[in-house]
């Protein structure tokens, strides 16, 4: 019987660049994790296509999706839902599989309560200037918005005890090679594996 698959949830503050960190762990070629698509109710950014970076959904399409209790997570942001489909979840970790999602801080609270055994990785900015800069050079928020996600990001960093690790995005290759070493060393954690050997062992006998 295979191993069920380890739900490794990324998440951090908004202009963090968590989208940039997963991108780059997915364009390595030992990168062996399934990606759940979020969903999301906020208009596409340039270059992004649907399906790939998010299901881009409106308003009464996601709140049906509510009603049916088909997203493991949701929440409001900014004005915006955020929220990722349940089903593929369950099934891809069933199927011994990694499930890697990158999704909001109050999303992320939500996943822990149903998924407690997952992994929760917090992707830190190396200073509030600097998280503030690339709100600012992204060049799609305006002067209110980029204030919003600022007191967000502050409540948000408050949140970071809810985390099991904390990786600073200060590189992003840096970023990349922390988030994978912590998946390998979850994997190799006793209480995810004891059950294994307990098995070969009352087989033996």
């Amino acid at each position: 019987m295979k191993d069920k698959g380890l739900l490794i949830v990324l998440s951090g503050p908004s202009g963090v660049g968590k989208g940039t960190v997963r991108k780059a762990i997915f364009s390595e070629e030992d990168t062996n994790f399934e990606y759940s698509i979020s969903m999301t109710t906020r208009l596409p950014r340039e270059g992004e296509v649907n399906g790939v970076d998010y299901f881009f959904k409106s308003r009464e399409e996601f709140e049906s999706l509510i009603q049916q209790e088909k997203l493991l997570e949701y929440a409001e942001y900014v004005g915006n839902y955020y929220g990722t489909p349940v089903d593929y979840v369950r099934e891809t970790l069933d199927s011994g599989k990694d499930v890697f999602l990158e999704i909001e801080v109050q999303g992320a609270q939500q996943v822990r309560k149903k998924f407690p055994d997952g992994l929760f990785i917090f992707l830190a900015p190396p200073s509030l200037s600097e998280l503030e800069n690339r709100i600012v050079t992204r060049g799609t928020e305006s002067e209110d918005l980029i204030r919003n996600r600022m007191d967000e990001a502050r409540k948000e960093l408050e949140m970071m005890n809810l985390y099991d690790y904390v990786v600073e995005n200060d590189k992003i290759e840096l970023a990349v090679e922390r988030i994978k070493a912590i998946v390998v060393a979850e994997h190799c954690r006793r209480e995810r594996v004891q059950g294994r050997y307990i098995k070969m062992l009352e087989a033996g006998k």
